[in-house]
């Protein structure tokens, strides 16, 4: 079944600002990458490409992790995680930026989902434009658990890097308030019990700490999560002083700043040049 509610004011919130192509970004909508559970929709992606690529072209690739079931977003909220016009407007800001950039739903367990998809995305990657050896993950608040989890149970170094906006992370040193958020949320939450270690050494991370975040435990989790992981891999911290949810409330300078940071790192990264084309740190 694939019941939906009215759609919710949250899902049409996109991103405080924009940039000039993405009115012009091509996107390809609900391609099939795995079937869906039983009584339920297929598993699709959408393909947001730059404007102006060609066909031929393998482009880096940024996807957009959903740490959620879309059976339950679209019963509660009206829609999938795809359809938010959060993750669109990313998408198509992504993609303006010279890379390619996949959103896709989840049935109901997101992180088997998160592995379906980007094997399907690595099988698939010369007809999706995408290059299979440069992609990189993009998660914010809830989805952030199952993108770590992604990034451990993938053969290490096949995910360039990963971006996670004010995200939850991982347990540490005996806290427990990633699995109470979960349990209250509903976020999977399949990185429990995994460390720091778990991650792969050569996978970069861009973290970015909202300083007005009030959610309960969230940024002393991603501070644990911060201190121990830049002694396993390259860990870049930014930053802003807004809310939970900036990129989407907070139209300031320093909210765009964070987020053209975001885009520099994905491109740094992409490109080889892991330096300094991401100036700042912790602010």
């Amino acid at each position: 079944m694939n019941e939906r509610a009215p759609r919710h004011e949250i899902t049409r919130k996109g991103l405080v600002f924009t940039v000039p192509g993405a009115d012009l970004v091509r996107v390809r909508r609900d391609v099939e990458y795995a079937p869906g559970p039983a009584g339920d929709v297929p598993l699709t992606l959408d393909v947001y490409t730059p404007p102006g690529s060609e066909a031929g072209q393998s482009l880096p690739a940024v996807v957009f992790v959903v740490g959620f079931s879309d059976i339950g977003a679209r019963k509660m909220l009206g829609c999938a995680f795809k359809e938010f016009e959060s993750f669109a407007s990313w998408a198509r800001l992504v993609a303006a930026s010279g890379m390619v950039a996949i959103t896709y739903t989840t049935g109901t367990d997101p992180a088997s989902d998160g592995r379906a998809l980007l094997a399907y995305v690595r099988r698939h990657a010369a007809s999706l434009g995408v290059d299979g050896k440069r992609i990189g993950l993009w998660a914010c608040s809830g989805h952030g658990p199952t993108a770590l989890s992604m990034l451990m149970t993938e053969t290490p170094g096949s995910v360039a890097c990963a971006a996670l906006l004010y995200a939850y992370t991982l347990d540490l040193d005996g806290h427990t308030a990633i699995a109470e958020a979960s349990r209250a949320i509903g976020f999977a939450n399949p990185a429990a019990g995994r460390t720091v270690e778990d991650l792969p050494s050569q996978t970069a991370l861009f973290l970015v700490r909202a300083v007005r975040d009030d959610t309960p435990g969230l940024n002393e989790a991603l501070d644990r999560f911060a201190a121990a992981a830049i002694r396993r891999t390259a860990v870049h911290v930014v930053g802003h002083a807004g809310p939970h949810a900036f990129d989407v409330v907070d139209d300031s300078e320093d909210c765009r700043d964070v987020i053209h940071r975001v885009l520099a790192f994905f491109r740094s990264q992409f490109s080889g040049d892991p330096g300094g084309s991401i100036s700042g740190g912790s602010r």
